[in-house]
C-alpha cells in the first residue's frame, strides 16, 4: 500500500508540475534499473522501467490502455522518420524473439508487444534474465543489456501500470 500512496502522490506532483513536455518522478531503483511515472503537459502518464548504461538504454514502457513497449535507445543511432526494421531479441540462451516491423525513430527502437500470452511471456523472460541481445534480421549483435534487477523493477512497473490504469480523466463524482 506504501507504494500506491506514494505513486498516487508523485502523479498529483506531476500534474501540477510546470509546464513542460514530460516531467518524472523515480519510484523503485534496484541495481541498474529505475522505474518511473512519467507525466507529460497533455496530461496523460505511463510508467517506465529503464536500465541505463552511458550513452544507451533499454525501456519497458506501461500505458493506462494496458499497451507494453519496448524502447532501445542509443546516442549512436540516428534514423528518420517512418522507418521500421524486422529485428531480434535473445535472453540469454533462450530462443530469439522476433520484433517484425520495430519503428525506427530518431536514437530509439520502438516496439510495442502483442496483448497476448506472448506478451507475458516476453516480460517473464525479461524478469528471469541475465542479458538481453538487440540483433538486426541477419542475428548480427547491435546492443545488449545487463537484466541484473529485471525482477524486482519489473514488479514494480506491474504495479505502477495497476495504479495508472486505475486512473480515470475526468469528473471523479459522475
Amino acid at each position: 500500500m506504501k507504494f500506491c500512496t506514494g505513486l498516487a502522490a508523485a502523479l498529483i506532483a506531476i500534474s501540477a508540475g510546470v509546464a513542460s513536455a514530460q516531467q518524472s518522478e523515480v519510484l523503485f531503483s534496484h541495481k541498474h534499473w529505475e522505474v518511473s511515472v512519467v507525466g507529460w503537459d497533455d496530461g496523460s502518464v505511463g510508467c517506465v522501467a529503464e536500465v541505463k548504461a552511458p550513452g544507451e538504454s533499454f525501456s519497458i514502457w506501461t500505458f493506462p490502455d494496458g499497451t507494453v513497449q519496448l524502447q532501445f535507445y542509443s546516442t549512436a543511432w540516428e534514423f528518420g522518420e517512418g522507418q521500421t526494421a524486422d529485428l531480434g531479441v535473445q535472453i540469454d540462451r533462450r530462443a530469439p524473439w522476433s520484433l517484425t516491423g520495430a519503428e525506427l525513430y530518431q536514437n530509439s527502437v520502438l516496439f510495442y508487444l502483442p496483448d497476448s500470452q506472448a506478451g507475458i511471456n516476453f516480460i517473464t523472460e525479461v524478469a528471469r534474465g541475465n542479458r538481453l541481445y538487440l540483433r538486426d534480421d541477419s542475428g548480427s549483435d547491435v546492443q545488449n543489456y545487463s537484466l541484473s534487477g529485471s525482477s524486482a523493477s519489473i514488479g514494480a512497473l506491474v504495479d505502477c501500470g495497476n495504479v495508472i490504469t486505475k486512473r480515470t480523466p475526468g469528473n471523479p463524482f459522475k
